[in-house]
């Protein structure tokens, strides 16, 4: 089985943590699996909506070549999921958006979800986030660190402290959600849930925290051995209705080259 994992991080300046991302998902894949962490450049930067239109433009540009190349499922490595829905319709292979796989698993270990993120500014995305899932009235607190994602180059380049420092934030972020009710915390990106992801049995009080990039990728294994099994594919009404070849040739001429107005 092989997985495209696609991060928002630039590969060169991210890499201590693209390095640790694929180390570690290779490390809890099962046997037989094997996923390649893909960059993005530019990365998701200068946050906000028009930045996460444009990567999305390029995560499903780099889904496209995915299945084309052979992988067997691709996973949105962006807690945000967006273009989640227009990939699931360009592609045949399984398409597991780190987002929406975590908050459907978050809503297994609890009835009220607190979700915290990077940034203030992604507060409003996550809450509509959980109206797309269905899942709005279970996701009852979102809270940004107000960090960026270089915060966590020292961490995952082995600095301690650094890691202490963040783990410490994290956890003064997801303590009042759990002090008003929250009974299970979800780390908004995949860059903090790599980060929370290698302190086995985490909670915030008696709140588990969830680990997002080994959700995501366990959820795509999973569905990847459901297809297999069975050749279930997502529905291909009118939710997901499949692209044609010339809706994607004509994506693929915007995403590569460019287009020019007339008028």
């Amino acid at each position: 089985m092989r997985i495209f994992w696609q991060s928002f991080v630039d590969a060169r300046i991210g890499a201590s943590y693209l390095e640790r991302l694929e180390a570690r998902l290779n490390a809890i894949a099962a046997p037989g699996t094997e996923v390649t962490v893909h960059g993005m450049s530019p990365p998701d930067r200068s946050f906000g909506r028009l930045a996460e239109f444009r990567c999305a433009i390029q995560a499903v540009e780099a889904g496209i070549g995915a299945e084309e190349a052979g992988f067997d499922a691709y996973v949105m490595g962006h807690f945000q999921d967006p273009g989640l829905y227009e990939l699931r319709s360009a592609l045949r292979i399984p398409v597991v958006g780190a987002g929406e796989a975590t908050l459907l698993a978050a809503s297994q270990l609890g009835r009220r979800i607190g979700l915290v993120t990077l940034d203030p500014v992604f507060e409003v995305w996550h809450l509509e986030q959980a109206e797309r899932y269905g899942l709005a009235s279970r996701v009852c607190h979102v809270t940004g660190m107000g960090c960026r994602p270089e915060d966590f180059d020292r961490c995952f380049s082995g600095d301690d402290t650094a890691k202490a420092r963040l783990l410490s934030d994290f956890t003064a972020c997801a303590l009042p959600m759990v002090e008003k009710g929250a009974d299970v915390i979800v780390p908004a990106g995949v860059l903090p849930g790599l980060l929370i992801g290698g302190e086995r049995g985490f909670t915030v009080k008696h709140a588990p925290v969830v680990d997002c990039a080994a959700v995501a990728l366990k959820s795509a294994e999973m569905w990847v051995q459901l297809r297999a099994l069975s050749g279930i594919e997502p529905s291909r009404g009118p939710s997901f209705a499949l692209a044609g070849e010339q809706a994607k040739e004509d994506f693929l001429q915007l995403a590569r080259n460019g287009t020019s107005s007339s008028r």
